[in-house]
Protein backbone atom coordinates (compact mmCIF):
# COMPACT_ATOMS: atom_id res chain seq x y z
CA UNK A 1 0.00 0.00 0.00
CA UNK A 2 1.57 3.42 -1.06
CA UNK A 3 1.39 6.25 1.71
CA UNK A 4 0.10 9.14 0.41
CA UNK A 5 2.53 11.28 -0.46
CA UNK A 6 2.20 15.93 0.50
CA UNK A 7 3.52 18.11 -2.18
CA UNK A 8 3.56 21.95 -1.50
CA UNK A 9 1.94 23.42 -4.46
CA UNK A 10 1.00 27.10 -4.89
CA UNK A 11 -2.50 25.92 -6.12
CA UNK A 12 -5.77 27.35 -5.08
CA UNK A 13 -8.44 25.04 -3.50
CA UNK A 14 -12.10 27.82 -3.47
CA UNK A 15 -9.52 30.79 -2.87
CA UNK A 16 -7.35 28.59 0.17
CA UNK A 17 -3.33 27.38 -1.00
CA UNK A 18 -3.34 23.91 -0.60
CA UNK A 19 -1.35 20.41 -0.45
CA UNK A 20 -1.67 18.26 -3.37
CA UNK A 21 -2.27 14.62 -2.56
CA UNK A 22 -1.58 12.31 -4.72
CA UNK A 23 -3.38 8.83 -3.74
CA UNK A 24 -3.16 5.68 -5.55
CA UNK A 25 -5.66 5.63 -8.39
CA UNK A 26 -8.93 3.34 -7.71
CA UNK A 27 -9.35 0.09 -7.93
CA UNK A 28 -11.25 -1.59 -10.93
CA UNK A 29 -14.44 -0.80 -10.55
CA UNK A 30 -15.66 -4.69 -9.20
CA UNK A 31 -19.48 -5.38 -8.09
CA UNK A 32 -20.38 -4.37 -5.31
CA UNK A 33 -20.83 -6.95 -2.45
CA UNK A 34 -24.99 -7.82 -1.49
CA UNK A 35 -25.87 -5.18 0.34
CA UNK A 36 -28.40 -5.31 3.49
CA UNK A 37 -32.07 -4.58 4.05
CA UNK A 38 -31.18 -1.19 5.70
CA UNK A 39 -28.26 1.16 7.23
CA UNK A 40 -26.30 1.53 9.75
CA UNK A 41 -25.55 -2.13 10.26
CA UNK A 42 -21.56 -3.82 11.89
CA UNK A 43 -20.13 -6.35 9.76
CA UNK A 44 -18.27 -9.50 10.81
CA UNK A 45 -15.26 -7.44 11.79
CA UNK A 46 -17.10 -5.09 13.74
CA UNK A 47 -17.10 -2.08 11.94
CA UNK A 48 -20.50 0.37 11.35
CA UNK A 49 -21.99 1.15 7.89
CA UNK A 50 -24.17 4.12 7.28
CA UNK A 51 -25.28 5.43 4.46
CA UNK A 52 -26.41 8.84 5.20
CA UNK A 53 -28.57 11.06 4.12
CA UNK A 54 -26.41 12.20 1.18
CA UNK A 55 -26.86 8.56 0.25
CA UNK A 56 -23.13 8.28 0.61
CA UNK A 57 -22.10 4.70 2.29
CA UNK A 58 -19.60 4.21 4.45
CA UNK A 59 -16.16 3.16 3.06
CA UNK A 60 -13.09 0.85 4.52
CA UNK A 61 -11.23 0.19 1.14
CA UNK A 62 -7.73 2.40 0.98
CA UNK A 63 -7.96 2.26 -2.37
CA UNK A 64 -11.13 4.35 -2.70
CA UNK A 65 -10.67 6.69 -0.24
CA UNK A 66 -10.21 9.52 -3.11
CA UNK A 67 -7.53 12.40 -3.98
CA UNK A 68 -8.19 15.78 -2.63
CA UNK A 69 -6.32 18.56 -2.11
CA UNK A 70 -5.17 19.66 1.51
CA UNK A 71 -5.11 23.22 2.33
CA UNK A 72 -1.22 24.40 2.91
CA UNK A 73 -0.61 25.14 6.06
CA UNK A 74 2.46 27.87 5.11
CA UNK A 75 0.68 29.94 2.76
CA UNK A 76 -1.69 32.91 3.55
CA UNK A 77 -5.01 33.12 2.24
CA UNK A 78 -3.72 35.46 -0.44
CA UNK A 79 -0.82 32.94 -1.42
CA UNK A 80 2.13 34.85 0.27
CA UNK A 81 4.25 31.79 1.63
CA UNK A 82 4.83 31.73 5.34
CA UNK A 83 8.90 32.15 5.96
CA UNK A 84 9.38 32.63 9.77
CA UNK A 85 7.41 32.25 13.16
CA UNK A 86 6.73 36.08 12.79
CA UNK A 87 4.23 35.17 10.36
CA UNK A 88 2.66 31.84 11.05
CA UNK A 89 2.04 33.86 15.05
CA UNK A 90 0.44 36.78 13.43
CA UNK A 91 -1.02 36.06 10.31
CA UNK A 92 -1.14 32.74 8.99
CA UNK A 93 -2.65 30.94 12.41
CA UNK A 94 -5.34 33.54 13.36
CA UNK A 95 -6.58 33.38 9.34
CA UNK A 96 -6.68 29.37 10.31
CA UNK A 97 -8.06 30.02 14.10
CA UNK A 98 -10.83 32.32 12.63
CA UNK A 99 -11.96 29.65 10.15
CA UNK A 100 -12.52 27.04 12.60
CA UNK A 101 -14.25 29.13 14.44
CA UNK A 102 -16.68 30.61 11.88
CA UNK A 103 -16.93 27.05 9.37
CA UNK A 104 -16.60 24.41 11.99
CA UNK A 105 -16.87 24.58 16.11
CA UNK A 106 -18.61 28.28 16.08
CA UNK A 107 -17.37 30.93 18.37
CA UNK A 108 -17.74 31.38 22.51
CA UNK A 109 -20.47 34.40 22.61
CA UNK A 110 -19.40 37.84 24.15
CA UNK A 111 -22.03 36.35 26.98
CA UNK A 112 -20.14 33.52 27.90
CA UNK A 113 -20.96 33.45 31.72
CA UNK A 114 -17.94 33.95 34.33
CA UNK A 115 -17.22 31.19 36.86
CA UNK A 116 -16.36 30.37 40.68
CA UNK A 117 -14.51 28.28 42.34
CA UNK A 118 -15.17 26.08 45.14
CA UNK A 119 -13.40 23.61 47.39
CA UNK A 120 -16.02 21.17 48.78
CA UNK A 121 -14.18 18.69 50.44
CA UNK A 122 -10.23 17.13 50.67
CA UNK A 123 -9.18 13.55 51.30
CA UNK A 124 -5.54 13.26 52.37
CA UNK A 125 -5.73 9.45 52.58
CA UNK A 126 -6.56 8.85 48.61
CA UNK A 127 -4.66 6.44 46.40
CA UNK A 128 -3.69 4.54 49.96
CA UNK A 129 -2.35 7.61 51.54
CA UNK A 130 -0.08 8.95 48.58
CA UNK A 131 -2.16 11.20 47.44
CA UNK A 132 -4.20 14.17 48.63
CA UNK A 133 -7.65 14.47 46.35
CA UNK A 134 -9.93 17.80 46.54
CA UNK A 135 -13.33 17.75 45.26
CA UNK A 136 -14.11 21.22 43.60
CA UNK A 137 -16.92 23.01 41.78
CA UNK A 138 -16.65 25.32 39.10
CA UNK A 139 -19.95 26.97 39.17
CA UNK A 140 -21.33 28.90 35.53
CA UNK A 141 -23.11 32.36 35.97
CA UNK A 142 -25.04 32.08 39.62
CA UNK A 143 -22.80 30.59 41.78
CA UNK A 144 -26.18 28.60 43.67
CA UNK A 145 -27.53 27.56 40.38
CA UNK A 146 -25.46 27.53 37.36
CA UNK A 147 -24.44 24.49 35.75
CA UNK A 148 -21.38 23.29 37.32
CA UNK A 149 -18.13 21.39 36.83
CA UNK A 150 -17.68 18.75 39.52
CA UNK A 151 -13.70 18.51 39.44
CA UNK A 152 -11.68 15.76 41.14
CA UNK A 153 -7.97 17.01 41.87
CA UNK A 154 -5.26 14.80 43.16
CA UNK A 155 -1.85 15.73 44.06
CA UNK A 156 0.81 13.67 45.76
CA UNK A 157 0.52 13.81 49.11
CA UNK A 158 4.57 14.38 50.03
CA UNK A 159 4.90 17.24 46.93
CA UNK A 160 7.11 20.04 48.59
CA UNK A 161 6.88 22.15 45.26
CA UNK A 162 3.81 23.05 42.84
CA UNK A 163 3.51 19.50 40.33
CA UNK A 164 2.51 19.21 36.94
CA UNK A 165 -1.22 17.79 36.49
CA UNK A 166 -3.12 15.72 33.84
CA UNK A 167 -6.24 17.02 33.11
CA UNK A 168 -9.07 14.65 31.58
CA UNK A 169 -12.42 15.44 30.79
CA UNK A 170 -14.07 11.63 30.49
CA UNK A 171 -17.27 10.50 29.71
CA UNK A 172 -18.14 9.16 33.11
CA UNK A 173 -16.25 11.53 35.94
CA UNK A 174 -13.93 9.62 38.35
CA UNK A 175 -15.62 6.55 40.08
CA UNK A 176 -14.53 6.57 42.90
CA UNK A 177 -15.89 9.99 44.29
CA UNK A 178 -19.13 8.70 42.52
CA UNK A 179 -20.22 5.20 44.24
CA UNK A 180 -23.42 5.33 42.67
CA UNK A 181 -21.64 5.01 38.98
CA UNK A 182 -21.92 1.76 36.97
CA UNK A 183 -18.32 0.59 37.70
CA UNK A 184 -18.73 -1.81 35.27
CA UNK A 185 -19.11 0.50 32.76
CA UNK A 186 -16.59 3.37 33.05
CA UNK A 187 -14.17 -0.27 33.50
CA UNK A 188 -15.14 -1.51 29.90
CA UNK A 189 -15.06 1.57 28.40
CA UNK A 190 -10.86 2.08 29.87
CA UNK A 191 -10.88 5.99 30.03
CA UNK A 192 -9.60 7.05 33.22
CA UNK A 193 -5.97 7.61 33.84
CA UNK A 194 -3.76 5.28 35.65
CA UNK A 195 -4.06 7.63 38.79
CA UNK A 196 -1.14 5.34 41.50
CA UNK A 197 1.29 5.72 38.45
CA UNK A 198 1.03 8.89 37.49
CA UNK A 199 1.44 10.20 41.28
CA UNK A 200 4.34 8.47 41.85
CA UNK A 201 5.81 9.89 38.81
CA UNK A 202 5.45 13.44 40.98
CA UNK A 203 2.18 14.38 38.88
CA UNK A 204 -1.10 15.47 39.70
CA UNK A 205 -4.08 14.11 38.21
CA UNK A 206 -7.78 16.21 37.80
CA UNK A 207 -10.70 14.50 36.16
CA UNK A 208 -14.41 15.62 35.32
CA UNK A 209 -17.47 14.84 33.50
CA UNK A 210 -17.99 16.59 30.23
CA UNK A 211 -21.71 17.03 30.47
CA UNK A 212 -21.87 18.63 33.72
CA UNK A 213 -20.86 21.87 31.29
CA UNK A 214 -23.26 20.86 28.36
CA UNK A 215 -25.31 18.17 27.55
CA UNK A 216 -24.21 16.01 24.94
CA UNK A 217 -27.53 15.39 22.80
CA UNK A 218 -29.76 17.58 20.33
CA UNK A 219 -32.14 19.73 20.96
CA UNK A 220 -30.08 21.40 23.93
CA UNK A 221 -29.38 24.35 22.62
CA UNK A 222 -31.00 26.30 25.45
CA UNK A 223 -29.48 24.05 28.27
CA UNK A 224 -26.58 23.91 29.88
CA UNK A 225 -23.60 26.56 29.41
CA UNK A 226 -25.15 27.36 25.43
CA UNK A 227 -28.29 27.82 27.02
CA UNK A 228 -27.10 30.04 29.65
CA UNK A 229 -25.16 32.05 27.43
CA UNK A 230 -27.61 32.79 24.95
CA UNK A 231 -30.60 33.98 27.76
CA UNK A 232 -33.71 35.14 26.19
CA UNK A 233 -32.25 35.45 22.94
CA UNK A 234 -34.98 34.33 20.17
CA UNK A 235 -34.87 33.26 16.56
CA UNK A 236 -32.33 30.56 15.29
CA UNK A 237 -28.38 31.09 15.97
CA UNK A 238 -26.21 32.70 14.15
CA UNK A 239 -24.04 30.67 11.56
CA UNK A 240 -20.97 30.77 13.87
CA UNK A 241 -23.12 29.90 16.93
CA UNK A 242 -20.82 28.02 19.33
CA UNK A 243 -21.65 24.31 19.31
CA UNK A 244 -21.41 21.49 22.10
CA UNK A 245 -17.54 21.04 21.30
CA UNK A 246 -16.67 24.64 21.93
CA UNK A 247 -18.65 24.55 24.92
CA UNK A 248 -16.91 21.68 26.53
CA UNK A 249 -13.03 23.55 25.26
CA UNK A 250 -14.24 26.71 26.74
CA UNK A 251 -15.33 24.72 29.86
CA UNK A 252 -11.42 22.65 30.01
CA UNK A 253 -10.27 26.18 29.66
CA UNK A 254 -12.42 27.04 32.67
CA UNK A 255 -10.81 24.20 34.44
CA UNK A 256 -7.93 25.61 33.97
CA UNK A 257 -8.56 28.69 35.50
CA UNK A 258 -9.50 26.80 38.85
CA UNK A 259 -5.34 25.30 38.58
CA UNK A 260 -3.93 28.48 38.18
CA UNK A 261 -5.13 29.33 41.74
CA UNK A 262 -4.45 25.79 43.48
CA UNK A 263 -0.71 26.35 45.38
CA UNK A 264 -0.23 22.65 44.72
CA UNK A 265 -0.42 22.74 40.67
CA UNK A 266 1.73 24.34 38.61
CA UNK A 267 -0.42 25.94 35.78
CA UNK A 268 2.17 26.29 33.54
CA UNK A 269 2.68 22.62 33.28
CA UNK A 270 -0.81 21.27 32.42
CA UNK A 271 -1.37 18.83 30.12
CA UNK A 272 -5.26 18.12 28.37
CA UNK A 273 -6.45 14.67 27.68
CA UNK A 274 -9.66 13.28 26.04
CA UNK A 275 -10.64 10.33 24.14
CA UNK A 276 -13.10 10.00 21.12
CA UNK A 277 -14.88 12.91 20.42
CA UNK A 278 -13.29 14.52 23.88
CA UNK A 279 -10.04 13.95 21.41
CA UNK A 280 -11.14 16.44 19.15
CA UNK A 281 -12.25 18.69 21.94
CA UNK A 282 -8.21 18.73 23.59
CA UNK A 283 -6.94 19.25 20.37
CA UNK A 284 -9.54 22.77 19.80
CA UNK A 285 -9.12 23.49 23.31
CA UNK A 286 -5.29 23.44 23.37
CA UNK A 287 -5.85 25.31 20.02
CA UNK A 288 -7.43 28.23 21.49
CA UNK A 289 -5.91 28.28 24.82
CA UNK A 290 -1.69 28.21 24.71
CA UNK A 291 -1.55 27.69 28.52
CA UNK A 292 -2.06 23.55 28.48
CA UNK A 293 1.39 22.43 28.14
CA UNK A 294 0.91 19.45 26.31
CA UNK A 295 -2.51 17.82 24.31
CA UNK A 296 -3.23 14.32 24.04
CA UNK A 297 -5.72 13.27 21.54
CA UNK A 298 -7.29 9.22 21.77
CA UNK A 299 -9.12 8.15 18.94
CA UNK A 300 -10.87 11.71 18.28
CA UNK A 301 -11.51 10.76 14.74
CA UNK A 302 -13.34 12.66 12.18
CA UNK A 303 -12.76 16.31 12.90
CA UNK A 304 -10.49 15.94 15.27
CA UNK A 305 -7.71 13.96 14.27
CA UNK A 306 -8.03 12.23 10.91
CA UNK A 307 -7.98 13.91 7.74
CA UNK A 308 -11.61 14.63 6.64
CA UNK A 309 -11.25 14.59 2.82
CA UNK A 310 -10.35 10.93 2.61
CA UNK A 311 -13.13 8.96 1.96
CA UNK A 312 -12.61 6.60 4.84
CA UNK A 313 -15.04 5.24 8.14
CA UNK A 314 -17.10 8.55 9.14
CA UNK A 315 -16.91 11.30 6.96
CA UNK A 316 -18.34 14.79 7.29
CA UNK A 317 -21.65 13.46 5.88
CA UNK A 318 -21.98 11.23 8.79
CA UNK A 319 -20.90 13.24 11.40
CA UNK A 320 -22.89 15.98 10.54
CA UNK A 321 -25.88 14.26 10.23
CA UNK A 322 -25.87 12.65 13.64
CA UNK A 323 -23.99 14.97 15.75
CA UNK A 324 -25.02 18.61 13.99
CA UNK A 325 -25.17 19.94 17.07
CA UNK A 326 -21.24 19.21 18.07
CA UNK A 327 -20.92 22.33 15.46
CA UNK A 328 -21.66 25.90 14.10
CA UNK A 329 -24.60 25.72 12.08
CA UNK A 330 -22.18 26.87 9.24
CA UNK A 331 -20.44 23.39 9.13
CA UNK A 332 -23.51 22.31 7.63
CA UNK A 333 -22.60 23.77 4.62
CA UNK A 334 -19.83 20.93 3.54
CA UNK A 335 -22.17 18.39 4.05
CA UNK A 336 -21.63 16.61 0.34
CA UNK A 337 -18.75 19.05 -0.35
CA UNK A 338 -15.88 18.03 1.99
CA UNK A 339 -13.58 19.86 -0.52
CA UNK A 340 -15.17 22.98 0.08
CA UNK A 341 -14.09 22.63 3.75
CA UNK A 342 -11.04 25.35 3.77
CA UNK A 343 -9.45 23.42 6.95
CA UNK A 344 -8.75 20.28 7.86
CA UNK A 345 -7.26 17.87 10.74
CA UNK A 346 -3.55 19.03 10.45
CA UNK A 347 -4.46 22.43 10.86
CA UNK A 348 -6.20 21.32 13.98
CA UNK A 349 -3.11 19.59 14.93
CA UNK A 350 -0.50 22.78 13.82
CA UNK A 351 -2.63 25.11 15.94
CA UNK A 352 -1.55 23.79 19.07
CA UNK A 353 2.47 24.27 17.89
CA UNK A 354 4.75 24.22 19.18
CA UNK A 355 3.24 22.86 22.10
CA UNK A 356 3.60 18.91 21.84
CA UNK A 357 0.65 16.91 20.67
CA UNK A 358 -0.15 13.02 21.00
CA UNK A 359 -2.19 11.51 18.91
CA UNK A 360 -3.02 7.47 19.22
CA UNK A 361 -5.29 5.43 17.31
CA UNK A 362 -6.45 1.63 17.56
CA UNK A 363 -5.93 -0.39 14.39
CA UNK A 364 -9.45 -1.82 14.28
CA UNK A 365 -11.06 1.43 14.89
CA UNK A 366 -11.74 2.03 11.35
CA UNK A 367 -14.53 4.09 11.64
CA UNK A 368 -11.98 6.81 13.48
CA UNK A 369 -9.09 6.23 10.47
CA UNK A 370 -6.13 5.65 11.92
CA UNK A 371 -4.30 6.06 8.74
CA UNK A 372 -5.96 8.89 8.43
CA UNK A 373 -5.11 10.17 11.62
CA UNK A 374 -1.49 9.17 11.12
CA UNK A 375 -1.56 11.16 7.60
CA UNK A 376 -2.67 14.62 9.32
CA UNK A 377 0.18 14.48 11.78
CA UNK A 378 2.57 14.18 9.12
CA UNK A 379 1.30 17.12 7.06
CA UNK A 380 0.85 19.21 10.10
CA UNK A 381 4.91 18.56 9.96
CA UNK A 382 6.09 21.83 8.39
CA UNK A 383 4.73 23.90 10.88
CA UNK A 384 6.56 22.81 13.97
CA UNK A 385 9.58 22.41 11.88
CA UNK A 386 8.99 26.28 11.00
CA UNK A 387 9.01 27.18 14.60
CA UNK A 388 11.84 25.09 15.66
CA UNK A 389 10.75 22.11 16.77
CA UNK A 390 10.43 18.66 15.24
CA UNK A 391 8.19 16.68 13.30
CA UNK A 392 7.09 13.29 13.36
CA UNK A 393 10.42 12.41 11.60
CA UNK A 394 9.03 9.70 9.48
CA UNK A 395 6.56 9.29 6.48
CA UNK A 396 6.04 5.84 7.42
CA UNK A 397 3.49 4.96 10.19
CA UNK A 398 4.69 2.77 13.29
CA UNK A 399 4.38 -0.66 14.22
CA UNK A 400 1.73 -1.33 16.04
CA UNK A 401 1.86 -0.70 20.12
CA UNK A 402 4.78 1.71 18.84
CA UNK A 403 5.15 5.22 18.98
CA UNK A 404 6.95 7.52 15.84
CA UNK A 405 7.86 10.82 16.74
CA UNK A 406 10.66 11.58 18.92
CA UNK A 407 10.23 15.47 19.45
CA UNK A 408 6.75 17.35 19.78
CA UNK A 409 4.45 15.43 17.33
CA UNK A 410 4.03 12.26 18.09
CA UNK A 411 2.02 9.03 16.65
CA UNK A 412 0.90 5.87 18.82
CA UNK A 413 -1.36 3.34 17.20
CA UNK A 414 -2.19 0.40 19.52
CA UNK A 415 -3.46 -3.18 18.51
CA UNK A 416 -7.12 -2.77 19.30
CA UNK A 417 -10.70 -1.00 18.89
CA UNK A 418 -11.72 2.24 19.71
CA UNK A 419 -9.92 2.92 23.43
CA UNK A 420 -7.40 4.48 25.48
CA UNK A 421 -5.29 1.53 26.55
CA UNK A 422 -2.89 1.19 29.26
CA UNK A 423 -0.47 1.27 26.47
CA UNK A 424 -1.53 4.50 25.46
CA UNK A 425 -1.08 5.66 28.93
CA UNK A 426 2.45 4.85 29.40
CA UNK A 427 3.46 5.99 25.84
CA UNK A 428 1.92 9.44 26.56
CA UNK A 429 3.66 9.62 30.04
CA UNK A 430 7.22 8.32 28.41
CA UNK A 431 6.15 11.29 26.07
CA UNK A 432 5.19 13.83 27.82
CA UNK A 433 7.66 13.67 30.63
CA UNK A 434 10.19 15.91 29.31
CA UNK A 435 7.90 18.91 28.64
CA UNK A 436 6.20 18.30 32.27
CA UNK A 437 9.81 18.91 33.91
CA UNK A 438 10.41 22.32 35.65
CA UNK A 439 11.53 24.79 33.39
CA UNK A 440 10.74 22.44 30.26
Amino acid sequence: MRLLSLVLAPIGCLGWPCFAAEAPAPAPATPPPAAPASFPFTDADGNLHTRAATGHVTNYDEAKAGTYRLPDPLMLADGQPVRDAGAWFNRRRPEILELYRSQVFGRVPAGAPRVSFKVLESDPNAVDGRAVRRHVVIRCGDPRSGPAIHLQVYVPARALHPVPLLLQATFYGDPAAQPALDAELARRFHELGPVAAIIARGYGYAVYRYTDLQPDHAGTAAAGVIGLARGAAGGPPAGDAWGALSAWAWGASRVLDYLATDPAVDPGRVALIGHSRLGKMALWAGAQDPRFAVVFASCSGEMGAALARRDFGETIDDIAESFGYWFAPNFQRYVGHWNDLPVDAHLLIALNAPRPVFITAGSRDLWADPRGEFLAAVAAGPVYRLLGRRDLGSADPPPLDATVGAGELAFHEHDGDHAITAGDWQAFLEFAGPYLRPGS
